[in-house]
């Protein structure tokens, strides 16, 4: 059994997909695989399902949607009913999102050792279980709740990927990549300084340096913040052309995330 919420929420079973009766069931799922085993109150349940507007039915209409999960998984999927909440007990299966973590983890530390291929090998791994916007099909409540950190954990991740790669030279292979990232993300000041990092190991100073100066005038203008130091690091080297810039497997910069 395979259960996913990077994407839609699924269930796979042998290749195939197990078909999940409407949102509200498919937000009960995901909670319960979100807690990993440990037990979920009711009042969390609710607050998922209709937020601050339960219905006086709730507890019935709950019991139903576990139910209904427990029908529809069979047996190898084990939700416990406790004093006030429920806790998934997933055995052997596979959970997308503690797979991501465990990757990720592995990635990172891998990268902070200097092992930058097995680094980026790992962290492309946990990237690739991403089928999408993380818990696409549930309440708005849940996917306010709890798909910000999730989304947060995947970019920390990009971020570190990308460091990767740049520590062993693949400066031209990510700079579109990072250019489209700056785009969507215009306050990550660790994305913009891969970027002019990138920019500046394909002589192109001039632009990297422009890329500064438009992140320093949002920043002032939108927060009324300076850059972060990791930022001024980058710039400074540009300026003084510092050879650190080109090193094509060590890692110049620490790990900050704007």
């Amino acid at each position: 059994m395979e259960y996913g919420i990077l994407g839609p929420v699924e269930v796979r079973d042998g290749g195939a997909d197990i078909p999940l009766d409407g949102p509200k069931q498919r937000t009960v799922l995901a909670a319960l695989l979100i807690a990993e085993g440990s037990f979920l109150p009711d009042t969390e349940l609710s607050r998922f399902l209709w937020g601050e507007r339960p219905p006086r039915t709730l507890n019935a209409q709950i019991y139903t949607y576990v139910s209904r999960i427990r029908r529809t998984l069979g047996p190898r999927a084990v939700i416990n009913r406790g004093p006030h909440g429920y806790l998934m007990e997933i055995g052997a299966a596979s959970f997308d999102l503690a797979e991501f973590r465990k990757l990720a983890l592995r990635g990172q530390l891998e990268l902070v050792a200097g092992r930058y291929p097995e680094a980026s090998g790992l962290l492309r791994a946990a990237l690739a279980l991403w089928r999408g916007p993380v818990l696409a099909d549930v309440s708005e409540q849940l996917a306010a709740s709890e798909g910000p950190p999730i989304e947060e954990a995947r970019i920390s991740a990009l971020a570190s990927r990308i460091e990767a790669d740049l520590a062993v030279g693949m400066h031209q292979q990510v700079l579109p990549e990072l250019t489209r990232l700056v785009g969507q993300y215009p306050l990550h000041e660790r994305f913009r300084a891969q970027l002019m990092t990138a920019l500046y190991r394909c002589d192109r100073q001039a632009e990297a340096l422009a890329l500064y100066d438009s992140g320093r005038r949002m920043l002032a203008g939108d927060l009324g913040l300076e850059p972060g130091p990791l930022l001024r690091e980058v710039h400074q080297a540009i300026l003084s052309a510092d050879p650190v810039l080109h090193r094509p497997s060590g890692r110049p910069w620490p790990s900050r995330s704007g």
